[in-house]
């Protein structure tokens, strides 16, 4: 059996989700239930590479997923649903729309908006 492909935060703080409610996203989720779909962007250094990487994966019929650390320290995956390198001022960003299995309980969710935080934390320390 291959081993789906992954994309590793290996340092840093966890992603920050996005909640996402777009159609499209929520088209390439099949279930009887709308599933939990976020974005994040984080800074890399080689953001053509993973994009490649996940479309590699899909070319074969393989799924892509994101491994990351949580507040807590305790690793979590989501499916890649999406994935899109972009440059900044920054540097490189790597844009990942995502399948959740559920939202992690220390975000805040603004009922006014689309966005989950973690709080008072810089979105510039996040990416």
């Amino acid at each position: 059996m291959i081993e789906p492909a992954k994309i590793t935060i290996v340092e840093g703080p966890p992603p920050r989700f996005e909640l996402v409610s777009d159609p499209w996203v929520l088209a390439m989720s099949e279930g009887p239930a709308l599933p939990c779909t976020g974005r994040c962007i984080v800074r890399t250094i080689n953001g053509s590479e993973l994009v490649e990487r996940c479309q590699g994966a899909w070319r074969q019929g393989q799924e892509a997923y994101l491994e990351y650390r949580t507040v807590e320290g305790l690793e979590e995956e989501a499916l890649i649903l999406a994935a899109l390198s972009d440059e900044s001022e920054e540097g490189e960003i790597l844009h990942l729309w995502l399948r959740l299995n559920e939202w992690p309980e220390d975000m805040q969710h603004d009922e006014g908006s689309n966005t989950l935080d973690f709080g008072d934390e810089d979105v510039d320390n996040l990416m």
